[in-house]
């Protein structure tokens, strides 16, 4: 019910008036059922933005930190995410995928809709990164249909380092289902794990219009700020 509450009542509406999200694609969302929402991933924003436009419900997986925090404020913390369709998973331990892919099957299994950002974390330059392998083995594993979806503009309402940015109007482009029912039985073989990953990144740069970069975002973030300690280092010498 708080779901509910913070949609339609207490976060949603000011979010509408303030931004007026766009929506295109939405009827290749279904009425009822499972399925995947694979997205990219710019802003902590996105999955605000992405649900609001859904008369559905959508889960997602978080961080357990959100849900173990003390005291008051840990308390309206774990409130607010649990509300908010977050379930808790712990990604520092060696099972943190199968966690996270257990948690996905019960939401598809209940007939709900799970939300998925394959890059596995935010964009830090806007360009869109490979994305890893669960999103295409939960697919296959539970037959359900992928749609892919692209968020714009909300590195510009929450750039990547800023908890707020510049006002605009963030829109959510939902495209046709991707059908992978063809590799029934075939989740084990990598080969097939990339292809059909590499099929929803595909989708999915198709509808936001992003440079596609085929190298992991965490590896391409970590790089980037390495780099920019070796150009600091020189100047902070020379001081």
């Amino acid at each position: 019910m708080f779901y509910w509450f913070l949609k339609l009542i207490a976060l949603g509406p000011l979010l509408r008036l303030v931004f007026r999200p766009k929506a295109d694609g939405l009827d290749h969302v279904p009425g009822e059922g499972p399925a995947i929402l694979a997205s990219n991933h710019l802003s902590y924003a996105d999955w605000l933005f992405m649900p609001l436009v859904l008369p559905r419900r959508v889960s997602y997986v978080a961080k357990s930190e959100y849900f173990t925090g003390t005291g008051f404020k840990g308390w309206m913390q774990r409130t607010f995410f649990n509300g908010a369709g977050q379930i808790p998973i712990d990604r520092s331990g060696a099972n943190a995928a199968e966690g996270a892919l257990m948690s996905a099957k019960s939401v598809l299994g209940r007939g709900e809709l799970f939300g998925i950002f394959p890059e596995g974390t935010r964009s830090h330059d806007g360009k869109l990164y490979r994305g890893k392998t669960g999103v295409a083995r939960l697919a296959i594993e539970t037959g359900v249909p992928v749609i892919p979806v692209a968020v714009i503009g909300t590195d510009t309402v929450a750039p990547p380092g800023k908890k707020f940015g510049r006002l605009t109007r963030p829109s959510v482009r939902f495209g046709a289902p991707l059908d992978f029912s063809r590799y029934e039985g075939m989740s084990g073989d990598r080969y097939i794990l990339r292809s059909v990953t590499d099929e929803i990144m595909y989708a999915i740069m198709t509808l936001s219009d992003q440079e596609y970069v085929d190298v992991y975002a965490a590896r391409a973030k970590a790089d980037a700020k390495k780099s920019a300690r070796e150009v600091e280092e020189p100047t902070r010498k020379a001081s």
